[in-house]
């Protein structure tokens, strides 16, 4: 089978197609997704996606949506993976009931950040990185039920020395971070710190960290269904329409789900 993996990040697996802006491993291969996938049409068996869309601006997601439907055979498959809009505005309304303003609700004040700090954060990690930063998490089997695998992942990455970090990236990023920062003088230079201030904020929202948009069972099915998708359905994180799927370690790994606070949706090409 020829199978894609779109935004895969670090968890790819040899037998994908794995596509990513910035790879961070050998297997996976540089490539702007808006774009458009660079494969041929009617050409591939599966198209899978993990937390991408939401960091897309709506008419780019569309695109992307568009383009899978562009390469996937007649019966092929698209499995999408978002953080579910539906699950975190209930979850956070039910920490909201039971709080008490006599005693703190750590488990409110996670929802909160889940719900909004990838939506506003300025600053690399925002507000949920602080909130990971402590010695002691105070809800951390509440935090981790959240999260799943990425807790442990979001906790290695910051205890990482600032030349490791430095080390990871490629020459591409160098030649950016450059860039931007000779732009961002200039701009102190002829309009003051405020627009300083504002170019470096924007710069940041470009950087693919925030969220542009989020989704639920609904809009997302909405979504897939005026692109031309059938079958749509939401599924299990450990059940697919992919044969073999949960043998590549994508959404399950040693038998856990990566991300628990998702939506996953399937649908067929007609």
């Amino acid at each position: 089978m020829k199978l894609v993996n779109i935004g895969c990040g670090y968890i790819a697996h040899p037998d994908w197609i794995n596509l990513d802006i910035e790879p961070v491993m050998p297997i996976v291969q540089s490539f702007d997704l808006r774009r458009g996938l660079p494969t041929s049409s009617g050409t591939i068996d599966a198209c899978y996606s993990s937390h991408v869309l939401e960091h897309l601006l709506t008419a780019e997601a569309q695109f992307l949506v568009q383009d899978c439907f562009r390469v996937l055979k007649s019966g092929g498959i698209l499995r999408l993976v978002v953080p579910d809009l539906e699950n975190i505005a209930r979850e956070y309304l039910r920490c909201l009931d039971s709080a008490d303003l006599k005693q703190e609700n750590w488990d409110y004040q996670w929802m909160t950040l889940e719900l909004l700090d990838q939506l506003v954060r300025h600053r690399q990690g925002g507000e949920m990185a602080r909130y990971l930063d402590q010695a002691h998490l105070p809800n951390e089997a509440f935090v981790a039920s959240r999260m799943g695998f990425e807790l442990e992942n979001c906790r290695s990455a910051r205890q990482k020395t600032a030349i490791e970090k430095l080390k990871s990236k490629r020459l591409g990023w160098f030649v950016r971070v450059a860039r931007n920062k000779m732009a961002e003088w200039a701009v102190l230079a002829i309009a003051g710190r405020q627009a300083q201030l504002g170019f470096r904020e924007g710069i940041f929202r470009q950087s693919g960290e925030l969220h542009r948009w989020m989704y639920d069972r609904y809009s997302l099915n909405r979504l897939l269904k005026e692109i031309g998708f059938t079958e749509i359905r939401v599924c299990r994180a450990d059940e697919s329409q992919i044969p073999n799927f949960n043998d590549y370690g994508l959404d399950i790994y040693q038998g856990n789900v990566r991300k628990p606070d998702s939506l996953f949706m399937e649908a067929i090409k007609p």
